[in-house]
């Protein structure tokens, strides 16, 4: 039994951690929960996962925050006219390894004191960081990073979502000293089958 949680956050928004969440969760055969869903409440990125995975153990916990606006939680929660109070976010029980997909990047807020950073330190979970390469992602990786040891919040490793680029991948886990645990190529087809097969690319 995972000790910690695995909490899938990412150096910026639209990298990918839904998609390596739904990976992770076939691989693991683990338990997902997104605490704070904003926007999309149709097709969430609980829905999503949900329908990208084939195995018959992984439960679907419900979000904390639903959201109805496609922003930053507290503005989407303003919007909302209410205020995430973030000690009320409890991880739900499971006896399996819990997956906790975040919002965004790790320094988004979701309310006027609160970060998503704060989130994953009060729920003492353990950070799977999804990382890509492009102009700039050397930076993004390395303050990532900076602000989890900052915080003592154990990183279990990063994932690299898309095209390779062994050069920057392996400045990264040598400057950081952080399991580089694979890299996901780009699918040209996102289904149950390919989901399954892309978990032979991570070592978890």
């Amino acid at each position: 039994m995972q000790n910690k949680p695995l909490f899938v956050t990412g150096i910026g928004t639209d990298i990918g951690k839904t998609l390596i969440s739904a990976i992770l969760v076939e691989k693991l055969k683990c338990d997902y929960w997104k605490p704070v869903q904003a926007g999309e409440l149709d097709n969430s990125d609980t829905m999503k996962v949900q329908r990208l995975i084939s195995n018959i153990r992984s439960v679907f916990h419900p979000e904390a925050y639903r959201l109805t606006q496609p922003y930053s939680p507290h503005k989407a929660a303003a919007l909302d006219g209410i205020t995430i109070e973030e000690k009320t976010i409890i991880a739900p029980k499971t006896d399996n390894t819990l997956l906790i997909e975040g919002a965004g990047g790790l320094m988004v807020p979701l309310n006027n004191h609160a970060l998503v950073i704060d989130l994953i330190k009060q729920l003492n979970a353990e950070v799977i960081l999804v990382s890509q390469n492009y102009l700039g992602s050397i930076n993004h990786t390395l303050l990532s990073i900076e602000a989890l040891k900052q915080r003592g919040i154990p990183v279990k490793g990063i994932i690299f979502n898309g095209e390779e680029n062994s050069s920057t991948e392996d400045y990264i886990t040598n400057y950081t000293q952080v399991a580089h645990l694979g890299r996901i190529p780009n699918l040209s087809i996102i289904d149950k089958n390919t989901i399954a097969d892309a978990g032979k690319y991570i070592s978890l």
